[in-house]
């Protein structure tokens, strides 16, 4: 757990080793969770804040498996959630976002960062020098873009243009635990990723199909 001005306590679980989040903010004690990919009680123990948030990275149904069961028990929690698929969501309180936009909760003041190519509406959230990326990067890795709605032109400019630019100590928090480690520093997934190595968009298309072609081969 990152003890600053905020804290992060992780969970594993959910249909394919998925990650889910609560941060809270140390200050006001608001708490967010990134995502419902874990049932409520797993996290319900560790809520002892005034649980006021949400954060959508996509809507993908394994991390929005249990919104239903949060918005339940927490009616008034604010879904954030990229505008292209905030009517996807029902809810008391939905909070379409933009690229670009920052959002205070609590004191904490989360910048969005609209990353489409894994899918239309993935977003990620970043705060001093964390950002959960969803499924838009991994340790290790990219999101994968085999989807109905995927773009993998989509998802190399998002990566390279928006989140490979960040600074070299900023920690990745994925959406599932798919790499040698939880979390690691954009720097060092650089260097251990080929798929985070390439030339131009042309090159990462390349690698993105030889990736592909190599999940296929019997082991």
């Amino acid at each position: 757990m990152i003890n600053t001005d905020f804290a992060i306590r992780s969970f594993k679980g959910g249909y394919d080793d998925n990650f889910q989040f609560i941060l809270t903010c140390m200050q006001s004690r608001a708490q967010i969770t990134i995502d419902a990919a874990l049932p409520l009680e797993i996290v319900r123990p560790f809520i002892n804040g005034a649980f006021v948030a949400m954060l959508i990275t996509h809507t993908h149904g394994d991390h929005i498996a249990f919104i239903d069961e949060y918005l339940e028990e927490f009616p008034e929690l604010l879904i954030i959630i990229h505008e292209s698929s905030a009517g996807r969501i029902s809810a008391v309180n939905v909070h379409p976002t933009q690229d670009g936009e920052q959002i205070q909760i609590g004191r904490l003041n989360i910048n969005v960062i609209h990353t489409p190519g894994h899918f239309p509406d993935s977003s990620c959230y970043k705060l001093e020098n964390v950002i959960f990326t969803g499924d838009t990067l991994f340790v290790g890795r990219t999101g994968r873009t085999i989807s109905q709605g995927s773009d993998t032109g989509e998802l190399y400019h998002s990566v390279y243009n928006k989140l490979l630019t960040l600074p070299p100590k900023t920690i990745i928090y994925p959406g599932h635990d798919y790499g040698q480690s939880p979390t690691i520093t954009m720097a060092k997934n650089i260097e251990i990723s080929p798929l985070l190595q390439a030339a131009n968009e042309q090159d990462f298309i390349e690698r993105m199909a030889a990736f592909e072609a190599s999940r296929k081969q019997p082991l």
